[in-house]
């Protein structure tokens, strides 16, 4: 049975590498998922206020488990084995760590459309193309999709 790790970000973009994973499941693929989501090292201010480094890991923590929750939910409702795990620090590189902390042989991720936000995180994905000692699978969004979620949900209340 494959070990695969999923990086989420609490998107509905990144939604789109666990339901690719459910349809290779549903296709015959056995495997086990690491929900991975890696929170942003803190700033010099939120270490002036926070005073304890370990708060800081806390509410990282806890952060990152609150965006792999509906991640970790659909895989769950499958009936699938998952694990999660958080890490703070550069993306590509704490991914590559939880890549080999958890004994994964794979990664499925989303590589994100247009726009600031997104070439932030596609980043993220060509940089773990170029790192990973696993293959890395990258789920891009449909072509006919919105880039961008706001659009969608303004545009819906707008009639449009």
């Amino acid at each position: 049975m494959i070990k695969i790790l999923i990086p989420v970000d609490g998107s509905e973009h990144a939604l789109l590498a666990v339901r690719h994973a459910l349809r290779l499941v549903s296709a015959g693929l056995k495997a086990r998922f690491v929900v991975a989501n890696v929170q942003e090292t803190a700033t010099l201010y939120e270490l002036m206020v926070a005073h304890d480094p370990a708060v800081l890991e806390q509410v990282n923590e806890a952060a990152g488990h609150d965006l792999m929750r509906s991640a970790v939910h659909l895989l769950q409702a499958a009936g699938l084995s998952v694990t999660q795990d958080t890490a703070t620090g550069d993306p590509a590189n704490m991914l590559v760590e939880m890549v080999e902390r958890n004994g994964c042989e794979a990664v499925i991720m989303t590589a994100h459309g247009g726009g600031l936000r997104a070439a932030v995180l596609g980043s993220v994905s060509q940089e773990m193309v170029r790192l990973s000692p696993v293959p890395v699978t990258l789920v891009k969004p449909p072509v006919d999709e919105p880039v961008d979620d706001a659009v969608d949900e303004i545009a819906g209340e707008a009639g449009i």
